[in-house]
């Protein structure tokens, strides 16, 4: 609903109702905001112009053309977060499902479709059963018990819709559902901190993805938590693969040996350590001993980053959106500017994405 987008979206923006007044020049008053908000009224096809540029979202947004709802929002650290942060994220993935769901219509796709590896989740009867269902699934998805190059377009391939934001301190990610008014399936999707370094976002995508696949009945709040941790780390450092990597018993490690072993599994260096607890390649004192040496400061700075903080662009990240939209233009489904507005980057990008570097301004199709 309208009402309800308008809510959302001043929220999202830190505005009251007299605030949002204001930056729309007065154009109606706090009160018929408030109005529209309670669905008591609906606003003119001007004054929607004028709240979308003053909200600094899309038209189409407030317009809820597709009737979509997110359900099941939770982020996984509450710590520091407010009503605001969670109407501006909850904002940026109904902006962003809804393009996503624009360019499959265009393109006559079905939207991607979640393709889990059981039937329905699993019930655990305690936090260590996390570690078999991790092996369990890389044996339903066939993936062996090798590193996972590129966890991103992994879970894209399996229809899980992945979005990279930029998220409030200390929030890693969350999971929910876009449910849609015409009855389709609801789409899961994974919202993962940009802020974070790669290794820390592949984490939380594995953490997500067992959020899917275990049964919330079967646990307590705090041990399912602590069993999505246990399934990330079991699910990108399979013990396998890591014992042979390894040894099954170590007294010391290096610097080198453990920069070479996170760059291996594309995991953050304390994750890393932590899961040689787990295995037992590692005691206690070791694991100590390493953080207050070696490792000292690793639990909040990442070493060696995967992708170093001057590196243009991101390395692993959800392609899938951008691929669609491109083949559209290239198609000419859409315009430069349409694929612009979808893309949300300016069309000189979109240009240059389209023709490569060596394009010229010829007609493409020349």
């Amino acid at each position: 609903m309208i009402a309800d987008r308008i809510r959302l979206a001043r929220r999202k923006a830190g505005y009251s109702l007299r605030d949002l007044a204001a930056a729309m020049d007065q154009k109606v008053t706090a009160q018929a905001i408030g109005k529209y908000e309670r669905g008591e009224d609906i606003p003119s096809s001007g004054v929607l112009i004028a709240l979308a540029k003053a909200l600094h979202v899309s038209v189409s947004y407030l317009m809820d053309t597709q009737g979509l709802v997110l359900s099941g929002v939770e982020f996984r650290t509450k710590a520091n977060t407010t009503a605001g942060d969670r109407a501006a994220v909850e904002t940026e993935v109904l902006e962003w499902i809804e393009r996503y769901l624009q360019i499959e219509h265009i393109l006559d796709l079905d939207s991607a479709e979640w393709k889990p590896p059981f039937a329905s989740p699993r019930k655990l009867r305690s936090i260590e059963d996390a570690e078999e269902l991790a092996k369990e699934v890389r044996q339903k998805w066939m993936l062996g018990i090798d590193p996972i190059p590129n966890m991103t377009e992994l879970l894209e391939e399996k229809g899980l819709k992945v979005l990279v934001v930029d998220l409030p301190n200390r929030v890693s990610g969350f999971t929910c559902i876009v449910a849609r008014e015409s009855g389709a399936p609801g789409l899961p999707v994974i919202v993962v901190n940009r802020l974070f370094p790669l290794e820390r976002r592949r984490l939380t995508l594995a953490h997500e993805l067992a959020h899917r696949v275990i049964d919330p009945t079967s646990l307590p709040d705090k041990d399912e938590e602590k069993a999505a941790n246990l399934f990330a780390g079991a699910f990108l450092m399979p013990r396998e693969h890591l014992l042979r990597e390894v040894g099954k018993q170590r007294n010391a490690l290096g610097y080198k040996e453990i920069i070479a072993l996170k760059r291996l599994y594309r995991v953050s260096g304390a994750a890393l350590l932590m899961r040689l607890k787990q295995v037992g390649v590692i005691n206690e004192a070791i694991l100590t001993y390493a953080f207050q040496t070696v490792a000292r400061g690793w639990r909040t700075q990442e070493p060696e980053e995967l992708e170093a903080e001057n590196s243009r662009g991101q390395r692993e990240r959800p392609q899938r959106f951008e691929r669609l939209c491109y083949r559209a233009l290239a198609e000419d489904f859409v315009s430069l500017s349409k694929a612009a507005e979808l893309l949300r980057i300016s069309l000189p990008r979109v240009e240059a994405g389209l023709k490569g570097p060596y394009g010229t301004d010829e007609d493409h199709h020349q």
